[in-house]
């Protein structure tokens, strides 16, 4: 017997109405572009907060490529890519706000597991997420059925 699909992020919206209301379940701003082939994804994801920045790109095709092979679903990126043929060609979804050829200038390494605020829309670690077309939800808590 087969699995039915996943929920669309717009079903979501709908049928977790309240958790809307209370902020345990909230959009992310629609600023992000789609890359990568994977539009869904059940697995880790990866948040990177370029703190909105389109001056340089966070994560390349090598990078994306790592985390694929790492088993994660999925990068949302507050900030820009490059090599996006290439990242388009991995197994993993991608969000970011755009593309752009220069790289970043390497300051040291990031922190981990501390809570972000993306768009204005605050991520901690732990955190659920869940994407297709329409958008990005973030949830304080795994959905049921979803």
């Amino acid at each position: 017997m087969g699995s039915s699909p996943p929920l669309a992020i717009a079903d979501i919206c709908d049928a977790y109405s309240h958790l809307l209301t209370n902020g345990e379940l909230r959009p992310l701003p629609p600023v992000f572009q789609i890359y990568g082939r994977n539009k869904e994804g059940h697995g880790r994801v990866l948040v990177v907060d370029g703190c909105g920045s389109l001056r340089s790109a966070i994560i390349g095709g090598n990078l994306a490529k790592r985390a694929q092979n790492n088993g994660w679903a999925g990068i949302v990126v507050y900030g820009c890519i490059r090599d996006v043929d290439d990242i388009n060609l991995c197994n993993i979804g991608v969000r970011a706000l755009n593309s752009y050829p220069v790289k970043p200038g390497k300051k040291g390494n990031g922190e981990k597991h501390i809570p972000v605020t993306i768009a204005g829309t605050r991520v901690c670690d732990g955190d659920w997420l869940y994407a297709d077309s329409d958008g990005i939800l973030v949830s304080s808590v795994e959905l049921a059925g979803v």
